[in-house]
């Protein structure tokens, strides 16, 4: 389980700030401790209904009902997230474009929109075409590899910036406004439910007792990288944290240009997994009642869903450049009802006995707690449309021209 430490861990800095530092490494252990138990709960529920897929599990627990709103959540994450890649690419890849070709501002390659655009066409598009995914499931290997030389690259300019950084008014603020939208993010960063049942079914002789160690290891070690990005990260700019950390480093800062092609490659590798779920569910929310006689237009619908899928994801990623956001649309929407809520609810159901009983109401705080989030997070980003997009990445932090040495 350690292949899905995500790779926007660089977006736990800026969760902090929004936070508060102190409230802020709170929540984040808060939020992997529900997630280690979310996790534990889907095994469990598994066990109790015999059904070892998420869809089987919400449908033997819920009926119909349930297996459609678990579908649709499952569009919802991974078409979110293709969105926080397409804003990514554009944030980072820009930048080393116009470091690698020598180009001011008034080169094409400067324009976010053209980079995602040549990435969609030359790479993941190409690649969402794939009707087997299973190479591109191997790369999760390499994501922890960017993501380990990512930290390193991270803490080498802890030393080399933080004195030179500018701290902001809010800077080690025990407590911040902004709690809600940071677990959103927090959340986003440890999602791995929609895999649950196909990494226990990867363990050797696996039971509860097995899986229930292994997630135990595994969030620990999550919770330790992010925590490392967070401390490192927050330490390094303050009140200046980005939601893409990356963000904050100079363009001229070669070393940490290596690690946005390093965040960049995984991205561009990862964008055509999320294609392939929101395909399968839209193939089998709509054409699952077809025959292979009467499926005569399996190929062309599927390069016609996939193109749809790509141009739309690329359309709303040019509206925002700010990533923060995304990841914490994504975390409030999605990511919370997906890992918090949905597991604990069928838990509850499956299982025998009073909801105020030992065995379940561990489950009944945990949906609670998923519950309140994603319904605050809901009011907060409805009262805060206007708000949107605030942040502008197109411009060099204004410490970069004074004096800043990258070392």
């Amino acid at each position: 389980m350690l292949q899905y430490i995500s790779i926007f861990v660089t977006g736990i800095p800026y969760a902090l700030h929004q936070a508060g530092f102190g409230i802020g490494l709170f929540l984040l252990v808060l939020v992997a401790l529900a997630t280690d138990y979310s996790l534990i709960l889907m095994i469990r529920s598994g066990h109790l209904s015999g059904a070892f897929s998420y869809q089987g599990l919400m449908e033997a627990a819920f009926g119909k009902p349930g297996f459609i709103l678990l579908s649709l959540l499952q569009f919802i994450y991974p078409f979110i997230a293709m969105v926080s890649y397409n804003v990514a690419v554009g944030d980072t890849l820009t930048k080393v474009l116009m470091r690698v070709a020598g180009v001011g501002v008034e080169s094409l390659l400067s324009h976010r929109e053209v980079v995602v655009a040549l990435a969609t066409i030359l790479i993941t598009a190409p690649l969402c075409l794939y009707k087997d995914i299973a190479k591109l499931a191997k790369i999760s290997f390499l994501s922890l590899v960017f993501v380990a030389f990512i930290l390193i690259t991270i803490f080498i300019r802890l030393g080399t910036l933080h004195d030179i950084i500018p701290s902001t008014h809010d800077s080690w603020r025990f407590a911040n406004w902004g709690i809600i939208p940071s677990i959103g993010i927090m959340a986003f960063a440890f999602m791995c439910h929609h895999n649950t049942f196909l990494l226990y079914g990867s363990i050797q002789d696996a039971d509860q007792h097995r899986w229930d160690t292994v997630t135990h290891a595994s969030i620990l070690t999550s919770l330790v990288v992010s925590a490392l990005f967070g401390i490192a990260g927050y330490a390094t700019f303050t009140g200046n944290s980005q939601g893409d950390l990356l963000e904050n480093y100079c363009w001229n800062d070669d070393l940490m240009n290596v690690s946005r092609i390093s965040f960049s490659i995984t991205i561009l590798l990862t964008f055509p997994i999320e294609c392939f779920v929101i395909r399968e569910v839209i193939e089998n929310s709509f054409f699952s009642n077809l025959t292979s006689p009467e499926d005569k237009w399996r190929t062309l619908r599927h390069v016609g869903i996939t193109i749809m899928i790509v141009i739309t994801t690329y359309l709303i990623s040019m509206a925002t450049d700010c990533l923060g956001v995304v990841l914490e649309l994504n975390g409030i929407l999605a990511a919370v009802p997906l890992a918090y809520v949905l597991p604990a609810v069928s838990y509850l159901k499956l299982q025998e006995g009073s909801v105020f009983s030992h065995k379940k109401f561990p489950a009944l705080c945990l949906a609670l707690f998923g519950i309140i989030i994603a319904i605050s997070g809901m009011v907060l980003l409805i009262t805060n449309s206007n708000n949107v997009d605030t942040c502008s990445h197109g411009n060099e932090p204004p410490y970069c021209f004074t004096n800043v040495t990258t070392g």
